[in-house]
Formats: C-alpha cells, sequence, structure tokens
C-alpha cells in the first residue's frame, strides 16, 4: 500500500534540521532500501512500510523517542485533497466529519472517525489494517500531526483534553506529555484525540461553501475509483496476529479458519510467499520486541504482551533472533554510548 510521499519528505526535512546536514536522512533511507532519487519528482507515492521504517529509524538514530511526535507537531499544511476539503469547511465539526469520510484516500492502513460523547468529542482512529499497528512511532506522528492541522486550520491553539494511544511506552510518557503540554495517554482501549464539544464549533477562517462542493464532488470519484487493496496473505496473517495482541498468539487453524481456509491450503498459500506461520510469528515477536524495549516497558510486560509463558521463555526467544538478551538491548537503548 502507497501513500502521499510529500509526507517522507516533511520527515526527512525535519531530520535535516535536526542534524544539520542531509548525511543523516540519507543513511536512513539506505537503512529503509530506497535512495533520494526514489523519492525524488517525479515520484509521487511511496510504501506505507518504507515511510513507517524510515520514521522509526529516524527516531533510533536521534535517541529520542518523542521526535516522530514532535515533528508531527510542526506540521502546517498539506497538499492532498482531504486537506484541501479541510480547509474549506465550515468547521471543525465538518472538518473531523469530512476526514471520516475521506481520509481512506490518502492512508489505505487507517481509519478515521468523528465520535460525540455527552460533554467531549473525539477523533478516533483505527488500523483497516491492524500489521501497521506495530509501527509506533509512525502512529505517534499522525495523531500528532491530525492536532497541528486542527491547529492550523482554526489558527487556534487548540489544547485537547488528552491523546490516547493503544500501545504503551513505559515511563516514556512523561516526556510526551512535556511535549504536547496536556495528557498523553498509552495502554488505552482507543486510539484518539479527544477534545472539548465546543471545539466542534470553531471556525475555519479560510472557508469556502462553493470550492468545498466542488471538492466534495471530486473526492467522492476518487473514493469510487479507489480499489481495495490486495494484501498479501502475509499482510493479513500479520494483521490478526496483531490484533490478538497483547496476550496468546493465535494457532495457525484459527488464522487458516479467519481466512476461510484449510490449514494445509494456508500453509501452501504461505509457502507460496516464501514464508510460514512459524517465521511470521518470530518476525513479529522479533520487531515488537525490539520496539517495546525501545519504548522501555520491564521484561515482564513485554513477555506477557507477546504471549510467552514466562519472562525466562521471551529472553530465550529474544537472544535466539538477536544474538543477545533483552536486558543487553534494554541497557544500550536506556544507557546510549554518547561520542
Amino acid at each position: 500500500m502507497d501513500v502521499d510521499v510529500g509526507r517522507l519528505h516533511f520527515f526527512v526535512q525535519a531530520l535535516d534540521r535536526y542534524s544539520g546536514n542531509a548525511n543523516m536522512s540519507r543513511a536512513i533511507l539506505g537503512q529503509t532500501g530506497l535512495k533520494p532519487q526514489d523519492i525524488a519528482p517525479p515520484v509521487e507515492t511511496c510504501s506505507i512500510q518504507k515511510e513507517a521504517l524510515f520514521i522509526r529509524y529516524a527516531c533510533d538514530a536521534t535517541k529520542d523517542i518523542t521526535f516522530a511526535a514532535r515533528t508531527g507537531l510542526e506540521v502546517t499544511s498539506a497538499s492532498t485533497v482531504t486537506a484541501y476539503i479541510s480547509k474549506y469547511s465550515r468547521d471543525l465539526k465538518q472538518v473531523m466529519e469530512n476526514l471520516s469520510r475521506f481520509h481512506g484516500i490518502i492512508d489505505p492502513a487507517i481509519a478515521l472517525s468523528l465520535r460525540v460523547a455527552g460533554n467531549f468529542a473525539a477523533l478516533e482512529a483505527d488500523w483497516k489494517d491492524a500489521g501497521f499497528a506495530r509501527y509506533h512511532r509512525r502512529t505517534e506522528f499522525l495523531i500528532f500531526a491530525a492536532l497541528a492541522r486542527m491547529r492550523n486550520l482554526t489558527q487556534i491553539n487548540l489544547q485537547p483534553i488528552e491523546i490516547r494511544f493503544h500501545h504503551k511506552v513505559g515511563d516514556q510518557a512523561k516526556s510526551f506529555e512535556k511535549i504536547a503540554g496536556f495528557p498523553v495517554i498509552f495502554g488505552s482501549e482507543k486510539m484518539e484525540i479527544v477534545l472539548p464539544l465546543s471545539a466542534l464549533e470553531l471556525p475555519v477562517p479560510t472557508y469556502d461553501p462553493k470550492l468545498r462542493e466542488h471538492l466534495l464532488e471530486y473526492g467522492e470519484r476518487l473514493l469510487a475509483e479507489c480499489e481495495k487493496p490486495n494484501r498479501s496473505i502475509r499482510a493479513r496473517t500479520e494483521g490478526m496476529i496483531t490484533k490478538s495482541l497483547p496476550g496468546t498468539i493465535p494457532q495457525a487453524e484459527a488464522i487458516a479458519s479467519e481466512l476461510g481456509m484449510s490449514l494445509r491450503t494456508f500453509s501452501r498459500r504461505l509457502k507460496e510467499e516464501g514464508t510460514s506461520y512459524r517465521d511470521i510469528v518470530d518476525d513479529l515477536r522479533c520487531d515488537l520486541a525490539q520496539t517495546f524495549l525501545n519504548n522501555r516497558m520491564s521484561l515482564s510486560e513485554i513477555s506477557f504482551s507477546l504471549g510467552y509463558a514466562d519472562q525466562a521463555a521471551f529472553s530465550t526467544a529474544f537472544k535466539r533472533w538477536t544474538g543477545q538478551p533483552p536486558s543487553a538491548f534494554k541497557t544500550r537503548v536506556e544507557h546510549p554510548i554518547r561520542t
């Protein structure tokens, strides 16, 4: 699945400002399998996974877990059809309704929706492809960027009641609250920006009903033309496993049944894609384990989240994957070598 390359450009520029030159961003592009010319005009799109990996590696390189969130808060404008529809909307409620309808055009992995309950309103995010839930730094960037766009559209320093994320970051939650200036909740059941109900009435100064009507028609045409992504069996399997976490990893039979296949057919299809169910589980667990360690979660919490019976079983698996025990990786994350 692909997204507009403009977002990756924005992040590259933020990293160049941080480092003072383009060497770090070029190196990280290489880590993701990209060259500068792969994202240069006339290229218009890049894969969601490469974008997510770039953001993850950028945060690792800066040794700052909040770098993606802080970069999201710097977003002021965008050149997508949904951005223009928002720009010419009447108020923030209309902006959020438009995002609920059209956001899939620019990001097919995640859905946004407006939720109004009691005395608050929320822009709620939900994964259409749960396989991308593992990229925590990209998730933080997207949510904080959405808040920054709301502020830019209304020209008001909008302060949410709180922002909520599914994933956990251990004792780093305070770091996010420090850059945000309001509560940021991790390990929540919902992923959303929670706002005072009165925020829905905030006007958008650039409101133009005629332009909005024209853009809505164009957006509807694009929506009708959008093809449902043809996801691989591996991608669908990763999504199902990710949704089951934290807790026990589903058996292969359960995943096969969910996909409407026999276990034999499921195994054959995965073999045709060059993998197996065990390889997928190991790859996903290894990837998430390193993310959780970067998030500074405790080893016991990580063990439970990845479906291990105890911490010893997780530690054995982690050493098999990476060649080092999780305690050594955790020490390197928490106390990086300064040069």
